[in-house]
């Protein structure tokens, strides 16, 4: 793992999907200044090798002021993600560091090893209040490095610890691996776990979130984490009009079948350059729904691609986004995903005891 990443400012671009990976292209980030196109051939798309970086930041705490959100503090354990999502909201954060919005986001990923031990030092301080606090905003905390260097699960310990309350959304069946922890946390209910669940559609989905499980092995984990107690709910994120809106009630079903308490859903968001990836990737794999797709997204979004403003940018705006939430709240009622369930507890937390550091 290297200390330092120096990118280079030439980003290749080809619209030829590569094995594993969402992002067919990897534009220049918008921060840069130059950009390099090269026409494909076939020795141009090797099996794109993860790299891994260390980030050294020295607060593992984000904190956010957005009214469409019901937390304000979140833990990243990484930056990017494997999953490889080709929607991803997250990807423009990459272009921050220098880094593609595109490939990049999902091959160089950089790991907060202190993760841990801040978030024990953050929850043993006098000014910390206990609160909420979701894992991840910005990545996947349980994509798949992470069944080798078990950030999250280091940091659930801390959660278990402090009992502080803490929300997962995750799209990948290794949540199941932390079930003793989470079964701990149930009894004082400090801890829910969403599976986001896209489509029931194994080819759609290997397409769509090529490293994330399969839509089977999500709702698996659905079904084992309600099995030892944990609060379960499945949020289908996101929905995107035209290619899997028409799968709300079915994943609704499968999920409350599995044993779901609870359930969600956010209209797909293109932000920055995230719009001309997911055209390049509907290009890439359905170029005979492309068209159809991105004027649906339209539809939800005031005629453009993207309307990030509070109140509309989570479920859209307009008659199709209308549609879309009453097919939500009918599917629900369908699968008696009705129950309103109360905040976690925030009663329980426990400042830091006498005994040595957990770490």
């Amino acid at each position: 793992m290297d200390d330092l990443y120096d990118p280079d400012p030439l980003a290749q671009t080809t619209l030829r999907p590569r094995r594993g990976r969402g992002a067919p292209t990897n534009p220049v980030g918008r921060f840069e200044s130059m950009d390099l196109e090269i026409e494909p051939t076939d020795d141009d798309l090797p099996v794109l090798e993860t790299e891994l970086f260390r980030d050294s930041t020295r607060s593992i705490i984000a904190w956010n002021d957005s009214p469409d959100l019901n937390f304000d503090a979140s833990v990243n354990p990484y930056r990017g993600c494997e999953h490889g999502c080709a929607y991803c909201y997250a990807r423009p954060t990459h272009e921050y560091l220098g880094l593609s919005a595109g490939l990049d986001f999902e091959s160089k990923l950089f790991v907060k090893e202190n993760a841990p031990e801040l978030l024990e030092k953050t929850f043993s301080s006098r000014s910390w209040k206990p609160q909420n606090v979701m894992m991840s905003g910005i990545t996947d905390c349980y994509q798949p490095i992470e069944r080798h260097l078990e950030l999250t699960r280091r940091c659930l310990e801390v959660f278990a610890e402090f009992r502080n309350p803490v929300g997962i959304v995750t799209k990948n069946e290794l949540v199941t691996r932390d079930i003793d922890i989470l079964h701990t946390m149930s009894s004082p209910d400090v801890a829910a776990v969403h599976v986001s669940v896209t489509s029931l559609d194994p080819a759609l989905a290997n397409k769509l979130e090529p490293r994330a499980s399969s839509p089977r092995r999500r709702i698996k984990a659905i079904e084992a984490l309600s099995r030892a107690g944990v609060r379960t709910g499945v949020m289908i994120g996101p929905v995107i009009p035209g290619l899997n809106d028409h799968e709300i009630s079915d994943i609704l079903q499968a999920s409350a079948d599995a044993g779901a308490r609870s359930a969600g859903y956010i209209m797909l968001r293109l932000p920055h350059g995230v719009k001309e990836l997911f055209a390049d990737w509907l290009e890439a794999h359905y170029p005979n729904r492309k068209d159809r797709v991105l004027n649906r997204v339209r539809d939800t979004r005031d005629g453009e691609l993207y309307n990030g403003k509070y109140g509309v940018r989570m479920r859209g705006a307009g008659e199709y986004a209308d549609q879309i939430e009453r097919m939500f709240e009918i599917g629900k009622r369908k699968a008696g995903l009705t129950q309103k369930l109360p905040p976690l507890s925030k009663e329980h937390f426990r400042g830091p005891r006498k005994q040595l550091s957990l770490f």
